[in-house]
């Protein structure tokens, strides 16, 4: 898009979010009120923001809903390579009461129409970097799903490329956007925690559904589903309907676990601690039982080595865990480990505090003492004053459950994004947040498949080896 022939309406834009006290003198002729969640809820025509999605699967639908709820946006175009797909979201469209979007074969269509204002990108990986570059490039504000990138150094160029264009661009990890997270945060940069020196995440699941294995739509085929556009950049095989579905099982599309779900992980790690990106990264992974329709593992551990940030002054250390095969320790997950205690970060609105009531007993030590000495040692009044407190500490001990309620993730992180576009203000989960959270990623599967660890170069924001 012309930047030259979209300069009125974004100006337009800039105004009515940046002061909305100034709408009735801009005669713009419209009230703005807010629901609870504090949503706009009425929207000058000339200030509704038009959105193209590029790719409208299963997570897509999904943030769909949520654009739905936000009053002032409208989804006026939609491409796919599953007819299944588009079908749906004109059907989840019509039943919001919304326009009928404009269906396209090509996804350059939406980035050359001058009406678009937004693109959603939710292509499988190895299409993120060709379609963020070209949609920053037509002048287009992009939302783009986690990973950012299929590879580390793809996220240079896509930086490069949306500094040079000035569009708003935002990572779609929208963990960050909740309640729960933020406090989270506020939490552990207190010191409440005291020295963190371990944080563990995990993402677990033990279903063919939680592995990928998807079901296969009965009308697909040939004639509802366009190959050739969904290997774009990869490399051509032939048709292959598990490979369409069930994409996140293979190297050629995605980089499993680690850019699937740690990005997710990592994406929040980075937001709580107050760090871009681990200095070293070790890690295993291997595929144990869900062998058929992958060429990717269904369990991996990673162990990253972080150097001093916000909340941790001496740095600290990260582990990562995800398997496909048990969810005893279930779902999502974070334990930020600290001196003081532990803050447990799940799926629910509730954060859950655990002090650390400890007391020194070296009891088995001090027994093999002269019996003169040890009684001299536990007789000694500081040592009694010692215990006493200490006692009364662990039988004072109570988890904390911290309650924090809000609109959900989704809806939140696209409102913050759509925030964005109004006011012209660089996202939160900006591209080098993205590009960073995706890097992490990729050392994880660079360590598993070379054995050694990967070590990041925080000058060049890249990985060195």
């Amino acid at each position: 898009m012309d930047s030259a022939k979209n300069s009125g309406k974004e100006l337009t834009r800039r105004q009515f979010l940046s002061d909305t006290g100034k709408i009735a003198s801009a005669g713009l002729g419209a009230m703005i009120l807010t629901n609870n969640a504090g949503l706009v809820q009425a929207v000058p025509p000339s200030d509704r923001i038009t959105v193209g999605c590029i790719a409208v699967g299963a997570r897509v639908q999904q943030i769909i809903d949520s654009v739905l709820e936000i009053p002032g946006v409208e989804i006026t175009h939609i491409c796919d390579a599953y007819t299944g797909r588009i079908t749906r979201t004109q059907e989840r469209l019509g039943a919001a009461g919304a326009k009928k979007a404009k269906v396209v074969k090509d996804y350059k269509e939406i980035l050359e129409d001058p009406s678009v204002d937004a693109v959603i990108i939710g292509a499988p990986d190895h299409w993120h970097a060709k379609m963020a570059i070209e949609a920053v490039q037509a002048g287009k504000d992009v939302y783009i799903e986690k990973p950012l990138t299929y590879t580390v150094d793809e996220g240079l160029e896509i930086i490069k490329a949306v500094k040079a264009s000035g569009r708003v661009f935002q990572v779609g990890s929208q963990g960050i956007s909740t309640p729960l997270q933020r406090k989270a945060r506020e939490v552990i940069q207190s010191g409440k925690l005291g020295q963190i020196t371990m944080v563990r995440a995990y993402y677990n699941r033990n279903t063919a559904g939680g592995a990928w294995i998807y079901p296969v739509p009965l009308d697909a085929g040939p004639q509802t589903v366009n190959w050739e556009m969904f290997l774009g950049p990869a490399p051509k095989i032939p048709f292959n309907l598990e490979r369409f579905f069930q994409w996140r099982c293979y190297k050629d599309y995605s980089g499993g676990i680690p850019t699937d779900l740690f990005v997710h992980l990592c994406t929040t790690i980075h937001f709580l601690m107050g760090v871009e990106a681990p200095a070293r990264v070790m890690a295993m992974g291997d595929c144990y039982r869900w062998k058929e329709s992958r060429d990717l593992s269904d369990t991996v551990n990673g162990v990253l080595q972080y150097k001093a940030s916000t909340s941790a002054p001496e740095g600290f250390m990260v582990n990562l865990m995800t398997t496909f095969n048990n969810t005893s320790i279930a779902g999502q997950g974070f334990q930020v480990m600290g001196t003081e205690g532990s803050l447990g970060i799940g799926w629910s609105n509730n954060l859950e505090f655990k002090p650390e009531a400890v007391m020194e007993d070296d009891r088995w030590v001090v027994r093999s003492w002269p019996e003169a000495a040890e009684k001299a040692y536990y007789s000694d009044p500081k040592m009694v004053e010692y215990e006493k407190k200490a006692k009364a500490r662990i039988a004072a001990a109570k988890t904390e459950v911290i309650e924090c309620k809000g609109v959900n993730a989704t809806t939140a992180h696209m409102q913050k994004f759509l925030d964005c576009v109004k006011s012209r203000q660089t996202p939160e989960e900006n591209v080098e947040v993205g590009h960073r959270a995706a890097a992490v990623a990729h050392m994880v599967n660079r360590s598993i498949e070379t054995g050694s660890s990967a070590v990041w170069d925080f000058e060049g924001q890249r990985m060195m080896y």
